[in-house]
């Protein structure tokens, strides 16, 4: 008998976790449709997945912030650390500005009552306040209480001062760099947990859309639609802006078309994975073979990137967040915008470039704005198709950081790789 369980066990492991979870979204679904209101008895079921979500949301913050922090010494932070870094927050930002554009316009969920949660009413608060409250008056104290910007930004600030240390004070370095190694394996592990999660997530999401569908009719349907149609289009813009038009066209004054050739082994590698980490080994074959970025130039650009620049994570929490409110019937407010921006921007460096970690994030950004977190369940099941678009993203994001960084410190052999047939003139 325990053979059999485990051999189906094994068999159940052995499909990708992506289809099971999508199984679980459309079983949930027709069984929602199917029962109706009585469906409400698996309720508990979906909310045990949203307090485990919750539970994660600190721990991964503080570990992977610090963990990408940790390549970011002084000493390569100079001119090219950081033009990098500073590319990355640029475009990072551009990325969330452009999500909330193209979600105010077409208004993603609106005219869907979902009756799943219910905001919390609170007064908005202004953009000063906001500003303020990213400044903790007690570290400790914001993250026991899931302040999310405050916490965000006293691990930047610690993790830099670590880091500093490290560099200036040869007696301490090694104890600095054990300090951080113990933040890794801190990650590692909750990496662990989120696996562990989000295999419970098959059951958790199942009960989300059966009590939610059960209650709410299948009307809800047509948002999830809007939502990737909205994702999609803001992804199309910012390639096609920011990093063709902007990066390769005006700024670095090479052929976007070059690049895009160049580019695209990873673009489609990152759709299929839906992980930045995992398609970094063909990222760097591209910036080598077919870029011809110099190794000092990528060696360093595309682990921090593949780390810490997340535009498709902004881009995708930020549209989210304002569908959750449509269909909640609570529009943000412009001063709750602004709290979505900023948070949703600070919020990517800590998006795990792997899959699954979008989902973990969105209720960092809803529970900031006091939105309801049964929404995650409907998102769930459109999860892997925005994984796959917002990823394609976040590595075209790179590669481009370090084709203009490799332009500007004249790291780019322009006579070879794709540049020969399409480049004219890159001066």
């Amino acid at each position: 008998m325990y053979s059999t369980l485990g051999s189906v066990w094994h068999r159940y492991r052995s499909v990708p976790l992506i289809y099971r979870i999508t199984l679980g979204f459309i079983l949930g679904s027709a069984a929602g449709i199917t029962f109706g209101e009585q469906m409400t008895i698996v309720e508990p079921l979906g909310d045990l997945f949203l307090r485990l979500l919750n539970m994660l949301v600190i721990p991964i913050i503080v570990f992977t912030l610090l963990t990408g922090i940790r390549q970011l010494s002084p000493a390569r932070l100079g001119r090219i650390g950081g033009t990098t870094v500073g590319l990355y927050a640029i475009t990072t930002t551009i990325a969330g500005v452009i999500g909330l554009v193209v979600a105010n316009v077409l208004q993603p969920g609106r005219g869907v009552e979902f009756a799943g949660g219910e905001a919390e009413s609170q007064a908005p608060p202004s953009i000063s306040e906001v500003l303020l409250g990213i400044v903790p008056n007690n570290p400790v104290t914001a993250m026991a209480d899931g302040n999310l910007l405050a916490t965000v930004f006293f691990v930047i600030v610690f993790g830099i001062a670590l880091t500093y240390v490290r560099a200036q004070q040869d007696d301490l370095a090694d104890r600095v760099d054990s300090v951080f190694e113990v933040f890794e394996v801190g990650a590692e592990a909750m990496f662990v947990v989120v696996r562990g999660v989000l295999e419970y997530g098959v059951i958790g999401v199942f009960a989300l859309m059966a009590a939610g569908i059960g209650t709410e009719g299948i009307g809800v349907f047509s948002s999830l639609g809007e939502l990737v149609l909205a994702v999609t289009i803001a992804v199309v813009v910012h390639i096609v802006f920011t990093y063709l038009l902007l990066l390769m066209g005006l700024v670095a004054g090479v052929s976007p078309l070059a690049f895009l050739i160049g580019a695209k082994d990873a673009m489609v590698t990152a759709f299929a994975t839906r992980s930045s980490s995992g398609t970094l080994p063909v990222t760097m074959t591209n910036a080598e073979e077919d870029l011809r970025i110099e190794e000092q130039i990528y060696s360093f650009a595309l682990p921090v990137g593949a780390t810490a620049n997340m535009d498709g994570a902004a881009i995708r929490q930020a549209i989210t967040v304002v569908f959750a409110a449509n269909v909640v019937g609570q529009p943000l407010a412009l001063s709750e915008q602004v709290l979505v921006l900023v948070v949703a921007v600070l919020i990517s460096i800590g998006t795990a470039g792997v899959p699954g970690a979008g989902i973990v994030m969105l209720t960092v950004v809803l529970n900031q704005v006091g939105l309801p977190l049964s929404v995650v369940g409907f998102v769930a099941g459109v999860d892997p198709i925005l994984g796959r678009i917002a990823t394609m993203n976040n590595v075209t994001g790179d590669l481009a950081v370090s084709t203009v960084v490799g332009k500007w410190n004249d790291a780019i052999d322009f006579d070879s790789g794709v540049w020969t047939k399409t480049v004219t003139d890159v001066g």
